[in-house]
């Protein structure tokens, strides 16, 4: 098994050569420089890129204790977060987890819920009628405090609680992951004595997951964060080399640019492993906020494969060429499961007896590939030896890097989201929130 996971572009030649990409290797090294001198626009943003030979130890040892706490005293932990303050943590712990855990009664440590990351009313109801019963803790993730859809959760959840234990009891399964100084969440965490562990400045949200916003709900998940992390690390070593043979990210982020150029407009993360959905959920908001700007950037969807061959399948093979897909390929699983022979043999599956079911899955994976690479569907691989913790922490942070590179690329602010900020403006005018009244007069005229 690979020590690491490998990214190959061999089936992108279709519409990317060896001289277009050499040409623009010194635009992509220089990007590449941009992200990590501090030099371009959203520079205030980059914390992230040596978070992880950085964290210190002492952090992450309170964390695993903060963890600890959760893990022993609850039943069920809700995170409370919306974009990258939710799905971060979500990617790793669905990739990680038993894919039935939420319903065995041998299940250790507590089962971790997500809030916040809707408006969903029949969502809240349901959630906390089943938290009714269970001994539960919070951690609720926000710099401001008062982002709407994580605001009313926490709101609701928090009185839940405090209703069931008392304002003191509830307090120590509250951990707020929030600003250091300022902002509500940190007033009300100061003023009621939740344990809090800060989100630095330079850190935006979809970059988050290496900090506690991500490690605390993965280390109360059961997970290994601090292998998490070490994979980051030894990618973002690998990722400060100047040659596509050495560097994956800059290679990623120069056939992405080189395939941008030549018209393919979208990107479709493919996976034919169902535990990485919500990982390719966290790829999307990552790449779509960076680089959706100025009316520029690839737009970014995903597939579950071979669940979406028999939907989504005939309009990657045969509709419009302007896409490319980048295939997640994991090489080996953590279980055995042979197919059997049948005597009967009605289903005329008995080819297939004595073979594993990931031997399938791969030559599906295969098939699939060369069959959209033949219908004119460049193709980039990445291969991940297995789902660990440590190779999601690698591929977390080769992602995350290619991402500053491409924005840079692009000519886009990779790290802000003006756009976002429009359909709030609106929302609290419609909502009647004081201090929008102008706005609310105009909206309101319009419907």
């Amino acid at each position: 098994m690979s020590s690491a996971i490998q990214l190959s572009v061999d089936n992108a030649a279709i519409a990317v050569t060896k001289a277009q990409l050499d040409a623009i290797a010194p635009e992509a090294v220089s990007a590449m420089h941009t992200v990590e001198q501090g030099t371009g626009a959203g520079a205030d943003f980059l914390g992230w890129v040596n978070l992880p030979s950085t964290l210190q130890p002492a952090l992450i040892a309170d964390m695993l204790a903060t963890a600890a706490v959760l893990r022993n005293e609850c039943e069920v932990v809700v995170s409370i977060g919306i974009g990258g303050s939710y799905l971060g943590a979500k990617a790793v712990i669905e990739a990680l987890s038993d894919s039935f855990a939420a319903y065995r009664h041998d299940h250790k440590g507590p089962k971790m819920l997500f809030a916040g990351q809707n408006i969903g009313e029949d969502y809240l109801y349901e959630l906390m009628d089943y938290l009714d019963d269970k001994k539960f803790g919070i951690i609720v993730n926000s710099k401001s405090g008062t982002t709407t859809e994580p605001a009313i959760a926490f709101r609701l959840l928090k009185e839940l609680l405090e209703r069931k234990e008392g304002k003191e009891a509830a307090a120590r399964h509250i951990v707020a992951i929030t600003d250091a100084r300022r902002g509500a969440l940190r007033t009300m965490a100061d003023k009621e004595g939740y344990k809090s562990f800060v989100i630095d400045d330079n850190v935006g949200g979809r970059f988050s997951v290496l900090t506690p916003v991500g490690l605390l709900p993965i280390a109360v998940a059961g997970f290994d964060i601090k292998a998490l992390v070490e994979g980051a690390a030894q990618m973002e070593k690998v990722c400060a080399t100047e040659s596509y043979d050495t560097n994956p990210a800059l290679l990623y982020a120069a056939v992405r640019n080189c395939l941008y150029r030549s018209g393919k407009k979208i990107e479709i993360m493919v996976n034919y492993n169902p535990k990485l959905h919500y990982f390719a959920e966290w790829w999307k908001q990552l790449y779509g906020e960076s680089e959706g700007k100025d009316h520029k950037g690839i737009f970014p969807a995903a597939v579950d494969n071979s669940t979406d061959l028999h939907s989504m399948g005939q309009w990657i093979q045969d509709g419009e060429r302007t896409i490319f897909e980048t295939v997640l390929s994991v090489d080996a699983t953590h279980h055995e499961t042979i197919i059997p022979t049948d005597a009967a043999n009605l289903d005329g599956l008995n080819f297939l007896a004595g073979k594993r079911v990931d031997e399938v899955n791969h030559m599906a994976e295969i098939g699939t590939r060369i069959a959209h690479v033949d219908g004119g569907v460049p193709n980039l691989r990445v291969n991940v030896p297995m789902l660990t913790e440590l190779y999601l922490g690698q591929l977390i942070y080769f992602f995350e890097k290619a991402c500053g590179i491409s924005g840079y690329m692009l000519g886009v602010n990779p790290f802000n989201q003006p756009g976002v900020e429009d359909y709030k403006r609106n929302m609290f005018a419609l909502l009647d929130k004081p201090g929008y009244e102008a706005e609310s007069a105009a909206i309101k005229a319009r419907l």
